[in-house]
Order: C-alpha cells, then structure tokens, then sequence
C-alpha cells in the first residue's frame, strides 16, 4: 500500500477582541461616495440651492424692513424676520395658535377627501362615458370660473353652520382641479391598450382597474397638487370673511387689531401648511407609482 502523505492541520485563526467594524478600504469608501452622489447628487444640488435662495430671501427681508426702505412699495410698517420669530415663539406656546392651525387642517382635510373622492370617480366616468361627459360637463365649465369667495354668502344660505361653508367652499376650490386633470388623463389613455385588454377578456371594470385607471395615475396625481393649493386659497378666504377660528381668522384678526408680526406669522403658517400639504400628496404619488418615479 502507499503512504499516504498526511497534511498538517491548518493553524486556528486568532479569535478578534476588538469588537470594532473593520476598516473600510478607501477606495470603497470613495466608490460608495461617488455612488451616493449619482443617485441622490441632483436632489442634494436641488436642497442646496433651495436652502440658499431662502437665506438670500429672509436677508433681503431683513435689509428691507430695518432700513424702513420705501420706495415705489413701502417697507415702512413691515416687521422684520426677528420680530416675527418673536411672536412666533410666543404664539407656539400658546394653545390658542394651535387650535386655530388644527381647526383649519382639519377642514382642508375635510374638503379635499370630498373633493377627491367624488372628482376622481366623476372624472374617470365622464372620460370613459360620453353621455355622461356630455351632460355634465357644460355645468362644471359654468360653475368652474366662479371664484372662491363669491361663494361664501351663497354657502352660509345653503348650510345651516359656519363650518359646513366653510369646508364646502373648500371642497369647491378643490373639486375642480382634480376633476379636470382626471378628465385630461383619460384622454390621454392609449386606445391599443384597451383593446388589447378586451381581446384578452378582460371585463368593464377590469379594464377601469388594470388599464384606465393606472394611465390616469399621473394627471390624477396633478390635480390633487393642484387642488389642493387652489383649497388652502379657498379656505383662508373663507375663513377671513365668514370664520370665526383658523388661520385665516387669525391673520385676518391681526390687521383689525394692528398686530403686523401676527399677520407675517399667519402668512407664514399659512405657506408651510400648503408646502406640507403638497409634499405628502407628491409622496403618496411616489408611492402609488413606483414605475414613475424610477424613471
């Protein structure tokens, strides 16, 4: 028989007593750096100068209001960006502030979920079915012109409470954004797909769902943007004229009393409420439409 060689046992690798994550070579850092700023580079540039633009904004402001600039538009009763900070520090500690913030969400998110939840459905009908798009549309184009605030007595006649004016004319201000770009978005749909959908039986509302519905997506998700901008207008007009809380009761309430901080702090609330608004809507499309924003 052969010998068989026998081979020495492989040494024991020392066992590690530093707990600490090993050392990232440097050129994988680079590597992960330089593939960071590829996929997330334009966002980052697009924070950036954002962030600038509104340091340059409030300096102007600043240089502006303290030097009472009055020229053609007069600066002269404006308060400056530290005193608004002042009574805006004031006003968050006051539970008043922040009811009249609540009461005003809580109808734009009234009036907007009424909105959207007819425009859609509505626009989505009209486009597909022309008698029904025939017969409704010419009175959504007569009452689609009509602002905002000529509704307000119209609405304190039609509903017995304040509140419910005031989140109808919301819902109007709303309602006809979302149902227009819903109606541009079924016009848009390509009539191969629904064709190809019907060859492969699919069924009316088979075809709504998995192929209307999907195609609309985007003009759906304009107009909800779009309708909700247009129902923070309408909702602050409202609450200026017929209101007796929210935000824009309480900018409203502060030119009557000559509280000029008050009515920046309003004005500025008013703004990151719409910003915030807007930016969850975009976020719930990013969502809803995965394939849009991969591209």
């Amino acid at each position: 028989m052969e010998a068989v060689a026998l081979r020495p046992a492989p040494e024991a690798e020392p066992v590690r007593t530093d707990l600490s994550p090993p050392a990232v070579p440097a050129k994988h850092a680079g590597g992960r750096a330089r593939r960071w700023l590829r996929l997330h580079g334009a966002e980052f540039r697009a924070a950036l100068i954002g962030l600038v633009s509104l340091v340059l904004f409030v300096a102007l402001w600043q240089y502006l209001t303290a030097n009472r600039v009055a020229l053609y538009v007069r600066f002269l009763n404006i308060p400056t960006p530290m005193d608004v900070l002042g009574r805006a520090v004031i006003a968050l500690r006051s539970p008043v502030f922040g009811d009249h913030v609540l009461i005003s969400c809580r109808r734009i998110l009234l009036g907007f979920l009424l909105a959207g939840g007819i425009a859609v459905p509505l626009g989505l009908l009209m486009g597909r079915y022309r008698l029904l798009r025939e017969i409704a549309f010419p009175i959504c184009e007569v009452l689609r012109p009509i602002p905002a605030i000529a509704w307000v007595p119209m609405a304190i006649m039609l509903w017995p409470t304040n509140e419910g004016s005031i989140v109808f004319i919301t819902f109007l201000g709303s309602f006809f954004p979302i149902l227009i770009n819903t109606l541009q978005g079924m016009a848009q749909v390509d009539p191969v797909l629904v064709r190809a959908a019907r060859c492969l039986g699919a069924t009316e509302p088979a075809v709504f769902r998995e192929v209307y519905l999907p195609a609309s997506l985007p003009q759906i998700f304009t107009g909800l943007t779009v309708g909700m901008g247009v129902a923070w207008v309408s909702l602050i007009a409202a609450e200026m004229i017929s209101g007796q809380f929210g935000i824009g009761y309480f900018t409203w309430e502060a030119y009557s009393l000559v509280q000029y901080p008050d009515i920046a702090l309003g004005m500025i609330t008013i703004g990151l409420l719409g910003l915030g608004s807007s930016f969850a809507i975009r976020l719930v499309g990013r969502l809803v439409m995965p394939w849009a924003a991969a591209r």
